[in-house]
C-alpha cells in the first residue's frame, strides 16, 4: 500500500516538474515563447529534475509521515530546494554544454516547482487520508496490537482506515463482510488455535489479506516487534547462507566507496585536526572499543569531540547536552564530521557502510540481558550508518531507545539488499542537515 502511494507521489512530481518548466518559460518569454525555446531547455532541465527527484528521496519528501499535518514538510522542502538550487547553478555554470545559463529561469522554475510540490502533497494527503483507504482490522487485542492500531489511526496517509478489533467469539466471515475489511492483522497464534485457524481458512474466499502481527509491523512500520517474535521466527527468516554472494560483493563496494569518500572529505580531515589541536592541544583521534561481527571487538576511530579524560569514571550513555563535549567537538558533532574517520574502519573491514551501529562492550553486556534476542545484532558486520539511523534515531541513549532501535536493526538484518543499502546511504545524507 505504501509503495503504491509513494509511486503515485513520484509520478505526480515528474508531471509537475515539466509543468513547472512550461509555466516558467511561458512567463519568462511572455509573447515570444515557442517550441525552439522549450526544446533548448528540455534536456538540461530533465537531467536536473532527475537529480532533484533523488534529493526529494534523500530529504524524505516521499516519506508518508512527513506529508501529514504534523510533519515537517516545509522545513524539509526548504532544505531540499536550497540544495537543489546550489547543485543546479553548479550544473549550468560548470558544465556549459547546453548553450544556456538560465539563472533567472532557474530561480523562477524552482519557485514554481516548489509551490506545485507543496500543493500536490497537501492534495495527496487530503485525498489519501480520507479516500482510497483499505479497511484494516485486528484479531486479538494484545498490547502490541493496540500500539500498532494507534500508529495506523494517527497516520491515515499510510493508506489504511482502522476498523478496530474484531470479536473473536462471533462469526469472522460475517464481520469481514459487514465492515468490508481488506486487511486483517492476526495477533493470535493460529498454529496453536485450530478453531481460529479453521475460521480464517473459511474466509479465504473473501479475498482479504491476512497478516501476522510481526509481518504487519514489518510492512507498515519497517521494524520487527522483538517482544512478539519467537526463536522459530528467526529460524524461518534469518538464513545467512543465502547472503554469502551479497556479502562478498558488498565488501568490495564498501572498500571502493570508502576510498572515494576519504578523498572527497580530506579537506575536512585537515581542518578538523588543526581545530582540535588549537582548541586544547589533545589528540586528534579518539579510539573506542566496539563489538563487531560474531562479537569480535575492534577499535572504532573518530575525531575527538570530548575532553581527553571524558571517560575516566567508566562508560556512560551519551546525552544530548553532554558537558564533556569541547567547543570544537560541538561543531564536529553537529555536522557529523567526527564520524568521518570511521571510513578507516570500513577499509580495514571492521565496519560495512550499512548495518547496525556497533555498541560498546559494556552496553552490549547489559542490553543482552534486558532485550530479547539482542545478541543477533552481531550475526552481520556493523555499519557506519544503518536503517535505524534513517528511521529512528542516530544514537540510542537509554535501554528503551536501544530496544526500539534494535527492532529497526532486525528489519535490516532480515531484508538487507543492495537496493535497501542504496536507500540508506542516500538517506544518510540528510543527517548532515540535522543537529544532535
Amino acid at each position: 500500500m505504501q509503495k503504491i502511494r509513494q509511486f503515485i507521489l513520484t509520478i505526480g512530481d515528474i508531471i509537475l516538474a515539466f509543468l513547472a518548466l512550461l509555466l516558467t518559460l511561458n512567463i519568462r518569454y511572455w509573447g515570444n515563447f515557442n517550441s525552439n525555446i522549450f526544446n533548448q531547455h528540455l534536456l538540461p532541465f530533465a537531467i536536473i529534475y532527475f537529480v532533484w527527484i533523488i534529493f526529494f528521496y534523500i530529504f524524505g519528501l516521499y516519506d508518508l509521515k512527513i506529508i501529514g499535518p504534523r510533519g515537517e514538510l516545509l522545513q524539509r522542502m526548504l532544505q531540499c530546494f536550497s540544495v537543489c538550487l546550489i547543485i543546479s547553478l553548479a550544473f549550468f555554470y560548470l558544465i556549459p554544454f547546453f548553450g544556456i545559463t538560465p539563472k533567472t529561469n532557474l530561480i523562477l522554475n524552482i519557485g514554481i516547482f516548489a509551490i506545485l510540490i507543496f500543493l500536490w502533497r497537501k492534495l495527496f494527503y487530503a485525498l489519501f487520508s480520507s479516500l482510497y483507504r483499505a479497511n484494516i482490522a485486528f484479531l486479538g487485542k494484545i498490547p502490541m496490537a493496540v500500539n500498532l492500531s494507534n500508529e495506523i489511526k494517527n497516520q491515515p496517509q499510510l493508506g489504511y482506515k482502522l476498523i478496530g478489533f474484531l470479536n473473536e467469539k462471533a462469526n469472522l466471515g460475517a464481520q469481514i463482510k459487514k465492515y468490508k475489511i481488506s486487511v486483517l492483522i492476526v495477533s493470535e497464534n493460529i498454529e496453536k488455535n485450530s478453531g481460529l485457524a479453521d475460521q480464517l481458512y473459511q474466509c479465504l474466499s473473501l479475498k482479504i489479506t491476512f497478516l501476522s502481527l510481526d509481518k504487519a509491523f514489518e510492512e507498515i512500520l519497517g521494524k520487527i516487534p522483538i517482544d512478539f517474535v519467537s526463536q522459530a521466527w528467526f529460524l524461518k527468516n534469518l538464513s545467512e547462507s543465502e547472503k554469502s554472494a551479497y556479502d562478498k560483493i558488498k565488501r568490495l563496494t564498501d572498500f571502493i566507496i570508502a576510498i572515494v569518500l576519504i578523498i572527497l572529505t580530506s579537506p575536512f580531515w585537515l581542518m578538523s585536526a588543526v581545530a582540535i589541536k588549537l582548541d586544547d592541544k589533545g589528540p586528534v583521534f579518539y579510539k573506542q572499543e566496539r563489538v563487531g561481527k560474531n562479537r569480535k571487538n575492534f577499535l572504532i576511530f573518530k575525531f575527538r569531540s570530548m575532553i581527553t579524560d571524558a571517560e575516566k569514571m567508566g562508560a556512560v550513555w551519551a546525552s544530548k547536552k553532554d558537558p564533556r563535549v569541547t567547543a570544537v567537538g560541538k561543531v564536529l558533532k553537529k555536522f557529523h564530521i567526527d564520524e568521518f574517520p570511521q571510513m578507516l574502519n570500513v577499509l580495514k573491514g571492521d565496519l560495512s557502510l550499512t548495518g547496525p551501529r556497533p555498541e560498546r562492550p559494556e552496553f552490549v553486556k547489559q542490553l543482552e540481558k534486558e532485550i530479547p534476542h539482542y545478541h543477533l545484532r552481531h550475526i552481520i558486520k556493523p555499519g557506519f550508518t544503518g536503517w535505524a539511523q534513517t528511521r529512528f534515531i542516530q544514537y540510542a541513549r537509554s535501554k528503551e531507545e536501544s530496544h526500539e532501535k534494535f527492532q529497526y536493526d532486525l528489519y535490516y538484518i532480515k531484508n538487507r539488499s543492495f537496493l535497501l543499502d542504496l536507500g540508506i546511504l542516500l538517506k544518510t545524507f540528510l543527517l548532515f542537515f540535522k543537529t544532535e
